[in-house]
């Protein structure tokens, strides 16, 4: 359910690309000029980790961005929730705001510059102000997931002073009733549509995510939803359906070549965008292991929040040596440019692999799921 990154917006996609390391500023917008100016000079390390990007790619380094499940405490009971599987394991080993500090540090000596806190709902975390801190704002562009029922102005300016940059807010449908039912929440979107004005207000850059599946992508009802938004002034990201989670083996609400292709389409119309969009002018295909990785509770790191399987265990190995071993993989090394394994239907990724991953308390250890012939040599 996740925009990544600084640069997804389209008007950096139209106006900025990054050759050689370093953005373009003339062509920037004057409101993507103001966003980097303000990274500049907030958080001047971020902004010299960002500006190296496309080098570190060319090396064949891995530039994810850090999705954090630090905790899976929630007030709601989505639909659609892909981490409920993972509740079901048996384990007294979890992060520790000890543990978080060095994941700050390792993913800092990687030149990582991007986290997401998410769980789980983090405005329900007891202990959220003491993670952030733990992440250490100053090494780090935070974003932080929400379902918006906790989030009004004040604790906006809260956030804001914590060193949070930017919101990423979840919303389904303009329908109320619709998105209560997804959600399971009565008044989930009152609240939703109030944190959104909250966050416009008090000049935190937001995002909305959205859910969409094989019946909703090519709709009306989408296509009104992206509008009504981005004449907000705020940018849609699309998560697309995946045969994970509650929506495990339903391949019925997967989508395909012909609605990504639309969406692709819609890209050049609206402030629309997928994690498959290019983020500073770097295109790398799926995204697993070289744009993204994700951490569980428990310490293990997945390619992307979708795939469940262990690539190595953070409470067991040094983060570098996790990512090294996910890039040699092939379904995610560099090179061939792969769609989204998991939520396309039509890239052969959920036929030849994810069978072994299903019917499975996740993530599943990599040795389960990938023999020597998925390693490059």
């Amino acid at each position: 359910m996740k925009k990544d990154g600084l640069e997804k917006d389209i008007k950096n996609k139209k106006d900025g690309r990054i050759k050689g390391g370093k953005m373009k500023e003339e062509k920037l917008t004057p409101v993507e000029k103001a966003r980097r100016e303000r990274l500049k000079k907030l958080k001047p390390r971020v902004y010299e980790k960002v500006i190296k990007y496309s080098e570190k790619v060319k090396r064949g380094e891995s530039i994810a961005i850090i999705q954090f499940q630090y905790d899976y405490r929630c007030n709601f009971r989505c639909v659609h929730c892909d981490v409920a599987n993972f509740m079901k394991k048996k384990t007294d080993r979890y992060f520790t705001l000890e543990d978080v500090k060095r994941l700050s540090k390792e993913g800092d000596e990687l030149g990582l510059a991007n986290i997401v806190i998410t769980g789980g709902e983090p405005l329900v975390f007891p202990d959220l102000e003491k993670l952030i801190e733990a992440i250490d704002p100053n090494k780090w562009y935070i974003v932080m997931d929400t379902n918006g029922w906790y989030l009004d102005k004040e604790k906006v300016r809260h956030l804001k002073s914590l060193g949070v940059d930017k919101i990423q807010l979840s919303l389904d449908s303009l329908n109320p009733e619709e998105h209560d039912a997804f959600r399971r929440k009565k008044g989930a979107w009152e609240r939703a549509m109030r944190a959104i004005d909250a966050c416009l207000e008090e000049d935190m850059y937001i995002i909305v995510a959205t859910v969409v599946w094989k019946e909703r992508a090519k709709s009306q009802e989408f296509l009104e939803f992206v509008k009504f938004l981005n004449n907000k002034g705020v940018g849609v990201f699309v998560t697309f359906a995946k045969p994970v989670g509650a929506w495990e083996r339903n391949l019925d609400v997967v989508c395909g070549n012909e609605e990504w292709n639309y969406l692709k389409e819609l890209e050049k119309k609206y402030n629309v965008f997928t994690h498959l969009t290019p983020g500073y002018g770097i295109d790398v295909g799926c995204i697993a292991m070289k744009r993204m990785i994700s951490i569980t509770k428990f310490g293990d790191v997945m390619p992307c929040p979708y795939i469940h399987v262990s690539i190595g265990n953070f409470f067991k190995e040094s983060l570098k040596d996790i990512i090294e071993r996910g890039l040699k993989i092939k379904w995610f090394a560099y090179g061939k440019k792969w769609p989204c394994l998991i939520a396309n239907k039509d890239a052969p990724f959920i036929e030849k692999v994810m069978p072994k991953i299903w019917g499975k308390v996740g993530p599943v250890p990599w040795q389960e799921v990938f023999s020597e012939e998925d390693f490059i040599q």
